[in-house]
């Protein structure tokens, strides 16, 4: 069994709160009373209430949602990407902020990819914020038990946030980032890249944009962009290790940027020290 049929099984199998249904069948009785995309705001509100789920039942604390959903960008003709204004909850100890995106097609054709997308979006945030919830909790337990005080570990403010950067949208490609950050650490941090043809009803891989050879192409743009860089400014070149650099391999993070060109995102260690953070290349499909 899959990542994805897990977190589907998950969320399918937890009971929805009173309250949460009679939210849910409201929005769905304003949803009907509108002709225009009536399929596609039923199918929003659906996704909507299996958000507030995931996070109703998986944090044990106190929660707080918006009155409504964000306004609902067009993106071209086929779909659209939306939010809830924002998902919080907060104790003594802990603040949690969430931002979850889904998107809602038109065409029937992309309605599996729909579907796909939106469970691994709400798996990826349900996950993040269970798991940081965790180590937050582990966190303090070892600061208290090695003589903190309850004062001090509530002066360091500790916050979980889970949200989302669109990064290109056009009728033909949706391209955005799921991101996790924990305020007191940088090591947990995860990001979660979609890029999506809308056209194709497909999810888009390096080997779409740059042919068969992608992996050689990403590699010799990588090591020349670097070689530039040492050129411009040679106290910076010692920043990089490209000859440790081994390259990339199909799992590697990238998005697509305003130009339509693949942005290779490279993660700590990978080909710098660590204090460089994550890199981003950018491959011009014209190079």
């Amino acid at each position: 069994m899959n990542r994805m049929t897990e977190a589907k099984q998950e969320y399918l199998s937890i009971p929805i709160p009173q309250e949460l249904s009679e939210r849910v069948k409201l929005e769905v009785e304003r949803a009907e009373k509108k002709r225009r995309f009536s399929l596609m705001k039923k199918r929003i509100v659906s996704a909507a209430a299996v958000v507030a789920v995931l996070f109703v039942t998986g944090l044990n604390t106190s929660e707080v949602f918006a009155e409504e959903m964000s306004d609902i960008p067009v993106i071209g003709t086929l779909a659209k990407i939306f939010t809830f204004r924002s998902y919080e909850t907060e104790t003594e100890d802990l603040k949690i902020s969430v931002e979850i995106p889904g998107i809602a097609v038109i065409a029937e054709d992309l309605q599996d990819l729909e579907e796909e997308v939106n469970e691994d979006i709400y798996a990826f945030c349900a996950q993040y914020a269970r798991e940081a919830q965790g180590r937050a909790e582990e966190y303090r337990q070892a600061f208290l038990a090695t003589g903190g005080t309850k004062e001090e570990w509530a002066a360091h403010e500790i916050s979980i946030r889970v949200w989302y950067e669109v990064r290109t949208q056009s009728d033909r490609y949706l391209s955005l980032v799921v991101k996790g950050a924990e305020s007191w650490t940088s090591a947990y941090s995860e990001d979660r890249y979609y890029n999506l043809d809308l056209e194709t009803g497909k999810w888009i891989t390096l080997r779409d944009i740059l042919g068969d050879d992608y992996a050689g192409i990403v590699r010799r743009s990588i090591l020349a962009q670097i070689d530039q860089i040492g050129q411009k400014r040679a106290e910076d070149v010692a920043d990089y290790w490209p000859d440790q650099w081994q390259g990339i391999d199909e799992d590697v993070n990238f998005y697509i940027n305003q130009a339509y060109n693949p942005v290779v995102v490279l993660e700590k260690y990978e080909i710098a020290p660590g204090a460089a953070g994550q890199l981003e290349f950018e491959i011009r499909k014209e190079d």
